[in-house]
């Protein structure tokens, strides 16, 4: 106002004198408008401070420039070395959103002004050349700004070059001025519009309009003052690479509101994914609050409070769930809330609409008024439901992660009784699929108190439309509703059922795939196969009734709304009420909101009962009895001399039994004791172990160890991954420690074997590992932790002579001499070591003392020994043997010469072997493990990159009918679509638009009508859900036998390579979701796009120029689907790739639960379960978060769409238009943005789920082994005659590309014939059994049986003539005689006489159902002994003429090695029998030993001739044996 007053002074006192040029042109500016002024004026001001700051900083540079010279004459170069560092940051920036668009925002609005001073100064011009009164201060204003953002948009586009992370100050301060004047502008025209009309419009005030938005968004940004742009320093780099994990934390923790509102903070991701393919590495960490271990601190410690406040009561998992997380769950109800309320307003204001339509206007502009609340309401509307639903994902991912933990925390401390009652398949589905379950259940949390709010607003605005009617609203309500109870109900039961046969089914699948070897061998996969297809039909059946029982819910859905509004018009009719057209739409706006609800409730009654149940399985695993805590009592080290005391200890492994296992224990171990217990097979020996670890239930009596102890299973357990790991197992690695525990484990030459060395990675449980090698790698990891007690259960059993008694020499007495140690064992030869020898019988201690007290006495041990004695015996050595042979044994134990294979040659291929294999420094190993990832044989799982190819869509539409019912679905769901929009149209234009008009037909024929329209609409959504179940019916069950005969029908390797896990994820996850989603997704997807062209299509009708903007909408929202489905995709699947090894480590560790607790390891596994159950939510957190982002965008476009189709229909003269029907589009088109999002969501959805076919689709193409039968070369009945087998130039290797494993081995086996076959561990002797059975193709050479070569003739009908006992026992789930004949051949007597003929008869005889007696998983109710002798009765029934046992005594005591050696001489003597043993006795009375070293053979001839060559590797073998067997204890 100052300066106006000035001016004002100025033309006064100038008005007296004659004009002068320089006060004309003063004159001219006092005649602009106030604003206009100060606008000229400010930034006028602000571009000389710009000037002047940009000057004086240019004189400081200057002056530093020359102070740097002259202090730094003779560095010439470092001015210019300092811009190249710059040069570096420079590129290592990152540009955000909010820079990009602060920039656009100022060159537009630059763009406006130019275009505003163009078109001004044009028409001065003109109106100069028609020499009219030109005023050319008009362009002042224009001028002035034009100069300033010419400034200010070079200025913000500088801050890019200098990677400033702020604004300069005089930049924002300037845009926020800008802003401010804009806005006074603004209120200044709309005053003047609303006086003076259109006459007020010139070029300014268009202008001023139109940079409005820019200069908004640019006050926003002043305020917040950051550039958006980020520097990522130097330093990170390395690091990235060495991690390959990601170090950023995501921008969601610390985004600003408006990043927050937009989900604009995930932008650089969805870039990154729009540019190439997203890796895990690229995903950000979660927030601290978001992480898996906050989340289980806090529920783990709600839940815990819960059991201790009130142990009598059952604590309730849900109320700890709740108040763990309930201020997520309210912050969530708010925007649930507001959403509920902002989505009636629509509904409400339509009336009204239809009335000012239809020219009823209240006050003035009501039309643009009425639009501009429609048009905030829906904006709300679509801001908090995207909020609402992020924060849901967000709710169930903690909660998710909370119980995964307590899952697998619980599975670690299960007592052993409890883990009868739960296989691993149960627990593995608690946290599959119940914790899914229950974390899903966060989407339906607010829906319990949602309901009724809609239903009373709902009531509220009916009531206002069709006055008491409403009461028959709210009763048609609740019907429809009541029906839908019973029918969730009979849902939840076929839910229950289908859940319990789907664990029956993944029970048995995970046994078969553990087992798969065996059943490869046995010839049993096709039995098997169809057994796990019979569970299917069984789950089928009730897949088939609960999809069908679904549809049926679909039609009742879909019919309730067409119900309650046929109710609710037909009472008003009868009622005598008049109904309006606007009342009429007003209410359909209504019953179409209403829809959600009511559609969703028995949505919600079928959630919440089937989250009960998994509550309910959850909560009763979590409550299931642990181990007790109490049953060891742990001293300190060095606080006693006695290591480990066990006082009247009774214990048993089922408590219920009238028998303990162990009973009257009585026990002292002193510091330093070495200790063996030996006994018969099943005399409780590995059970005595146990109860020194507290694995076996306590009933009385009292344990104390004192200091830790390390602990080695009979049955290795083994970690996938690489050999260096399984050995430190968590300690960080000391090298000079490491290699002495290589050294001591005997484990430096099978290092040296392996192409990676150390860095070589296991397969899933050991299966790349020989017997031994696992054994010994048991061994180092115990021997590493460096314990005080070690408790060794049978560790010699897996290893040849050599190797035990060089492992016994350098393990137990030389690594372990200051330890106190407890060995089970059957090796007699060792037990003169001992300090202390235990003799077990029937679970009691019946002999204790040392080795020449307890031959004395006589009884048991005496029989264990004479018979081992008499084993030797029949070994018949010459005397002179032993002095000889000793100088041909190197000190390093490797043997110098073999009689067949030169030396040099021999030990020319090791050395190369071992430079291939171990590089010389610790670091080149590691870069080359990761670098030689790709010649392992268990690789990273495998994913299909880029978009779903279409051929999965229409392999998966083929499978069903070939396709033909996709066609009748679409049909279906049109003419419904058609229907419904007939009968709404109907109701519009039958009915008078104001209360006064005439109606158009009577009231009967309106609703009979409708009626009709309305419910034949209702036929066609049945007809169609009835097609969609029959069709997902159709399809899956196709999709899962091509897969499951494609993996049943795959070879062994792809066994070995591929964890079980992840065939696994594939038969569940993947499975379940083919089953209950992806039929329903088709056809929701189908739905939505007929609902969308029908919505447009009824707006296009009455306002067609919406076309204008329908047209670049689609493509703007395509556009932005494509881009955001580059990131979905692969976020999904690496969601689902993360969820594997989950379940693999679950798997896993349950498995080995008592190795992780002898070694007190379990906080260590549970950190890598928490780790992995992040590694799972990053992904997971940004795909939902994705989905918001692009819902949050398309709803925004659909909002302004209706927006402008609301201000079209505002626009249009009153009656050039119909109301009625331009109520109906904007009824319409309040669903249009919900509609949009849905069906873009759908879409998403659908080729997110659509990647579980993709996945199974990749397991039903794998290469399979060679055909079973083969037609034309079946081999005669009666084959193999004579059982002679020969072996021509056989060479073999695991895959492609990894070593050769055995080189050219030539050898003939005649039939009938006893051959052993002997060689080192890891020389080749399992392999040529495996190639024997075509488990392996060979690379090379031919193996005949009775002159057919096998390669020739069906893998059935090769493996089903052969017999084998393996080298480790497995029995399946079920009964002792389904396991000894699963094929059912034979009769109940010949199985009692194979029981009998193995030992086993008694035992089973004792027990009460005989034959029937249960199996449990992995027959861990019998011990490893009995296994093998089950094994042995398999042999024993099916009789072939060829029989391999693959160290099939290693586990039993040496009287009944002697026996079952007894059995096979007199049971098979007609056979030819191939025996790979350790124990020299079970091969020296063979008729001909193979002597295999390094995969070549080495010596072949009988045994006798062997031991008379002083050279022989066999008489070297063989010295060994019986010098460590001859009970000397000095070794």
């Amino acid at each position: 106002m100052g300066i106006a007053l000035l001016l004002n002074r100025i033309s006064a006192s100038s008005s007296t004198t004659p004009p002068q040029p320089s006060l004309s042109l003063l004159r001219t500016i006092r005649g602009l408008p106030i604003l206009e002024l100060s606008s000229v004026c400010v930034n006028l001001t602000l571009f000389l401070v710009f000037l002047f700051i940009i000057s004086a900083r240019q004189i400081f540079v200057c002056a530093g420039r020359i102070r740097i010279l002259k202090d730094d004459s003779t560095a010439n170069g470092s001015p210019i070395r300092r811009n190249s560092v710059v040069e570096g940051e420079r590129r290592d920036v990152t540009i955000g959103t909010d820079f990009k668009i602060s920039v656009f925002c100022c060159f537009y609005v630059l763009f406006v002004q130019v275009l505003e001073l163009g078109f001004d100064g044009a028409s001065l011009i003109r109106k100069s050349i028609a020499r009219e009164v030109v005023d050319w201060s008009v362009l002042c204003l224009p001028a002035a700004q034009g100069l300033a953002w010419f400034v200010l948009s070079f200025s913000a586009l500088h801050c890019k070059f200098k990677a400033s992370e702020k604004f300069p100050l005089l930049l924002r301060v300037w845009w926020f001025v800008s802003f401010a004047i804009c806005l006074c502008t603004l209120y200044v025209d709309g005053k003047g519009f609303l006086i003076e009309g259109s006459k007020h419009l010139c070029s300014h005030v268009v202008a001023n309009f139109a940079s409005t938005p820019a200069l908004a968004f640019l006050c926003f940004i002043a305020i917040r003052g950051v550039t958006g742009i980020c520097r990522n320093s130097d330093l990170q780099e390395p690091l990235l690479e060495e991690e390959a994990g990601c170090l950023k934390v995501t921008p969601y923790s610390d985004a600003g509101l408006f990043s927050l509102a937009t989900l604009s903070w995930l932008n650089s991701l969805l870039s990154i994914g729009a540019k190439r393919s997203l890796d895990l590495k690229d995903i950000p960490l979660l927030a601290t609050k978001d992480r898996s271990k906050t989340n289980y601190k806090v529920l783990n410690s709600n839940w815990e409070k819960l059991k201790t406040e009130n142990p009598s009561k059952q604590p309730s998992l849900a109320w700890a769930i709740l108040k763990s997380f309930w201020k997520e769950a309210a912050c969530n109800a708010i925007f649930a809330g507001l959403n509920t309320l902002v989505s009636y307003v629509g509904p409400y204001m339509i009336s009204y609409f239809v009335d000012y339509l239809g020219g009823k206007e209240t006050f003035p502009h009501e039309g643009y008024i009425l639009a501009g609340i429609f048009f905030l309401a829906k904006l709300l509307e679509t801001l908090t439901t995207r909020q609402w639903y992020l924060g849901v994902d967000i709710l169930g991912m903690h909660v998710r992660s909370a119980l995964t933990a307590m899952v697998y925390r619980k599975g670690l401390r299960l007592s052993s009784t409890a883990k009868q009652s739960h296989t691993s398949g149960e627990i593995i589905n608690y946290m599959a699929v119940d914790v899914q379950r229950v974390g899903d259940y966060s989407w339906y949390l607010h829906d319990i108190w949602m309901l009724p709010m809609q239903i009373i607003l709902a009531l509220a605005i009916l009531y206002k439309n069709v006055g008491i009617a409403s009461i028959a609203t709210l009763v048609a309500t609740i019907i429809s509703i009541v029906v839908t109870i019973p029918l969730a109900k009979v849902q939840e039961e076929y839910q229950d059922k289908l859940m319990a046969a789907k664990d029956e089914r993944m029970r048995k699948t995970s046994e078969c795939l553990r087992n798969m070897r065996i059943l490869k061998l046995q010839a049993w996969e096709d039995r098997y196969r169809v057994k796990l297809e019979e569970m299917r039909s069984v789950e089928f059946k009730w897949l088939r009734r609960a999809l069908y029982s679904q549809a049926f819910i679909t039609f009742i859905f879909w019919s309730s709304p067409i119900f309650v509004s046929a109710i609710t018009f037909g009472t008003s009719i009868l009622l005598g009420g008049q109904l309006t057209a606007g009342g009429v739409l007003s209410a359909l706006a209504t019953f179409r909101i209403l829809q959600e609800p009511l559609r969703n409730f028995p949505d919600l009654v079928s959630m919440m009962a089937q989250t009960k149940v998994s509550l309910d399985r959850i909560s009763g695993f979590l409550q299931e009895e642990e181990l007790q805590e109490n049953a060891t009592i742990v001293l300190p080290r060095g606080m006693t001399d006695i290591a480990i005391e066990i006082r009247d200890g009774m214990f048993g492994w089922y408590p219920s039994s009238p028998r303990p296992t162990l009973s009257g224990i009585q026990l002292k171990v002193e510091r330093g004791m070495r200790v063996a217990v030996c006994g018969m097979v099943g005399s409780g020996k590995s059970s005595f172990l146990s109860c020194i670890l507290g694995e076996i239930p306590k009933i009385s009596g009292e344990v104390k160890i004192c200091g830790t102890a390390a602990y080695v299973s009979q049955s290795a357990w083994i970690q996938s991954g690489n050999i260096e790991e399984n050995i430190l197992f968590g300690s960080p690695k000391d090298k000079p420690k490491y290699k002495n525990v290589i050294h001591a484990c005997s484990l430096k030459k099978d290092l040296e074997l392996f192409s990676h060395g150390d860095q070589t990675i296991i397969g899933d449980r050991g299966i790349n590992l020989s017997g031994g090698q696992k054994q010994r790698v048991q061994l180092a990891r115990a021997l590493y932790q460096d314990a005080d007690i070690y408790l060794l259960d049978d560790p010699f059993s897996a290893v040849d002579a050599h190797t035990g008694s060089e492992l016994f020499k350098e393990y137990i007495l030389t690594a372990l001499k200051d330890k106190t140690v407890i060995f089970v064992t059957h090796q007699v030869e060792f037990l003169p070591a001992a300090d202390l020898i235990l003799v077990l019988k029937e679970g009691r201690i019946i002999q204790a003392g040392k080795y020449d007290e307890l031959l004395q006495a006589g009884t048991d041990f005496k029989t264990l020994v004479s018979a081992h004695h008499e084993a030797i015996e029949a070994m018949d050595i010459p005397n002179h043997s032993s002095e000889d042979s000793d100088e041909n044994i190197s000190p390093d134990g490797s043997i110098t010469a073999g009689k067949s294979v030169p030396a040099a040659d021999n030990i020319d291929n090791l050395a190369k072997e071992v430079q291939e294999g171990v590089s010389t420094s610790d670091q080149k190993a590691k870069k080359k493990a990761k670098r030689s990832r790709k010649n392992q044989l268990v690789q990273e799982e495998e994913r299909v990159r880029g978009r779903v190819s279409m051929k999965v869509y229409l392999s998966y539409m083929a499978a069903a009918y070939k396709g033909v019912l996709i066609p009748l679905i679409i049909i279906a769901q049109s003419l419904f679509q058609f229907l419904q929009i007939a009968s709404n149209w109907w109701m519009a234009w039958a009915n008078p638009q104001t209360e006064g008009d005439q109606p158009k037909v009577s009231p009967m024929v309106l609703i009979v009508v409708y009626m009709a329209l309305a419910f034949g609409s209702s036929w066609f959504i049945f007809i169609r859900a009835v097609l969609v179940a029959t069709f997902g019916l159709a399809a899956t069950q196709k999709l899962f036998l091509k897969m499951l005969r494609s993996v049943f029908r795959a070879p062994m390797s792809f066994f070995d390579s591929t964890p079980a896990g992840r065939i696994l994820n594939r038969v569940s996850i993947d499975q379940s979701v083919v089953d209950l989603d992806i039929p329903f997704r088709l056809g929701g997807f189908a739905a939505t796009t007929i609902q969308l062209i029908g919505i447009v299509g009824v707006m296009t009708k009455v306002t067609w120029q919406i076309l204008l903007l329908v047209v670049p909408m689609a493509i703007a929202c395509l556009w932005m689907q494509k881009y955001y489905m580059a990131s979905s995709r692969e976020l999904v699947r690496i969601v689902s790739i993360q969820k594997s090894p989950i379940i693999h480590l679950f798997g896993e560790s349950i498995a080995g639960a008592p190795t992780i607790r002898g070694f007190g390891q379990e906080k260590r596994f549970m950190k890598r379960n928490l780790y992995l159950l992040d590694c799972f939510a990053r992904p997971f957190f940004c795909s939902v978060a994705a989905i918001e982002w692009l819902c949050l965008r398309m709803e925004l476009l659909s909002t302004f769409v209706f927006a402008f189709c609301m201000i079209m229909l505002v626009s249009f003269p009153h009656g050039s238009i119909d109301p009625s029907m331009a109520g109906l589009a904007v009824t319409y088109g309040l669903n249009l943005n919900a509609r949009l999002s849905r069906w873009i969501l759908s879409f998403c959805k659908l080729e997110n789920k659509i990647i579980s076919i993709e996945r199974i689709y990749q397991y039903s193409k794998i290469p399979s082994e060679g055909p079973p039968v083969i037609e034309d070369s079946r081999p005669p009945s009666t084959w193999p005659d004579s059982g002679t087998i020969e072996v021509i130039d056989l060479k073999v290797r695991y895959k492609e590309n990894l070593p050769v494993v055995l080189h050219g081995v030539t050898c003939t086996f005649p039939g009938a014939m006893k051959i052993g076959i002997v060689g080192r561990t890891g020389s080749g002797k399992s392999t040529l059994i495996q190639a024997l059975f075509r488990l392996i193709e060979p690379a090379g050479g031919r193996i005949l049986i009775d002159n057919i070569d096998i390669s020739t003739i069906g893998l059935h009908d090769l493996r089903s003539r052969l017999s084998i006992i393996p080298q480790d026992p497995t029995l399946f789930e079920g009964t002792i005689r389904g396991n000894l004949d699963p094929l059912e051949e034979h009769s109940d007597h010949e199985i009692w006489q194979a029981l009998d003929k193995s030992q086993l008869g008694d035992i089973i005889r004792e027990k009460e159902q005989k034959l029937d007696t249960p199996v449990v998983e992995n027959g861990d109710n019998w011990s490893v002994g009995q296994r093998q002798l089950v094994s042995l009765g398999r042999a024993l029934l099916k009789q072939a003429r060829i029989l391999v046992l693959d160290e099939a005594t290693a586990s039993v005591d040496a009287a009944t090695d002697n026996l079952i050696q007894k059995i096979i001489r007199t049971e098979f003597k007609n056979c030819t029998v191939c025996t790979i043993a350790h124990r020299i006795p079970t091969v020296i009375d063979s008729d001909l030993v193979l002597v295999l070293s390094d995969g070549r053979v080495a010596e072949f001839d009988t045994p006798a001739r062997l031991l008379e060559d002083k050279t022989s590797m066999f008489l070297r073998l063989v010295t060994e044996y019986s010098s460590r067997s001859s009970g000397i204890p000095d070794f």
